[in-house]
């Protein structure tokens, strides 16, 4: 692609706040985007990981596991990382039931391409019955008796509570035990065709849009409560405080790890079914 002149690119993220404030400041005019025009797409992290599997996206949020089948056309960026530190996706149900009483039910899941279900297939390493159903779907699902147990992601991992379900188990937890690494469980990417420099390019920007949005806490906070579903200032600014924070800023070799080791242990379980060589862009 021809890497001078004004380019149109289409970046895509999810309506949630840590997104939101991820992306605050370039989409307010905080940064200096030289001849880039971004158009932002809010959609589920679901319905991008597929649009990337189209090479519909320029730029994009998706699940480090959909990452693994998409690394031919992108490469991921070296911010903008959501990392579960000692928490993550979690299996919640109406009443208490064990790991094993899993493998026998029906599971409401946010969609095959999250890390979510990447992380639950290691944990039970046994086939088991789920339907997909949107993320903001699955606590009223479960709430309702719809389903035995549902594995939710985003805000839900604080507000689950509020509905009458148990925890069962938080894989980024689980996780954490299994290999003392934490769950890296989203990332940003960018389509290889854009060439080098427009891919520096929008990596710097990318970054400073994550520095600012920390620098300027409380401002970049009030917009991205627009997109706290069911919370109040204090409670989306631990959310936003549990993905946006210095593994987002950059990897570091411990976050790169822990995509690798994920990764890999997906490969080698037969979930993920080729693995080529995982890239970041400098």
């Amino acid at each position: 692609m021809n890497n001078t002149g004004p380019l149109k690119i289409t970046i895509g993220h999810s309506p949630d706040p840590d997104d939101a404030f991820m992306f605050y400041a370039m989409t307010h005019g905080k940064l200096d985007i030289g001849d880039l025009q971004i158009e932002h797409q809010l959609q589920d992290i679901e319905t991008l990981n597929r649009r990337c599997l189209n090479k519909e996206l320029e730029v994009s949020a998706v699940s480090i596991h959909a990452y693994s089948h998409i690394l031919k056309d992108y490469i991921l960026l070296p911010s903008g990382c959501s990392m579960g530190d000692q928490y993550g996706p979690m299996i919640v149900s109406p009443k208490k039931i064990s790991i094993e009483e899993l493998k026998n039910i029906t599971i409401a899941v946010p969609g095959t391409l999250t890390t979510a279900f990447l992380t639950l297939k290691l944990l039970l390493q046994s086939e088991f019955n789920y339907e997909v159903l949107p993320f903001d779907e699955i606590i009223p699902a479960v709430a309702s008796g719809k389903y035995q147990a549902g594995l939710i992601i985003h805000e839900g991992q604080l507000t689950f509570q509020n509905d009458g379900l148990h925890l069962i188990v938080d894989l980024g937890v689980w996780w954490q035990q299994k290999t003392g690494l934490p769950l890296p469980l989203g990332g940003n990417v960018v389509r290889r065709d854009l060439g080098t420099k427009r891919i520096h390019q929008i990596s710097e920007l990318l970054k400073q849009s994550i520095q600012y949005a920390l620098d300027h806490r409380d401002e970049a906070l009030s917009y991205a409560l627009d997109y706290a579903r069911d919370m109040d200032r204090s409670l989306a600014d631990q959310f936003v405080g549990m993905y946006v924070n210095h593994w987002t800023v950059d990897y570091g070799e411990r976050g790169r790890q822990a995509v690798e080791m994920l990764l890999r242990e997906g490969h080698r379980s037969g979930i993920i079914p080729e693995l080529g060589e995982i890239e970041y862009s400098l």
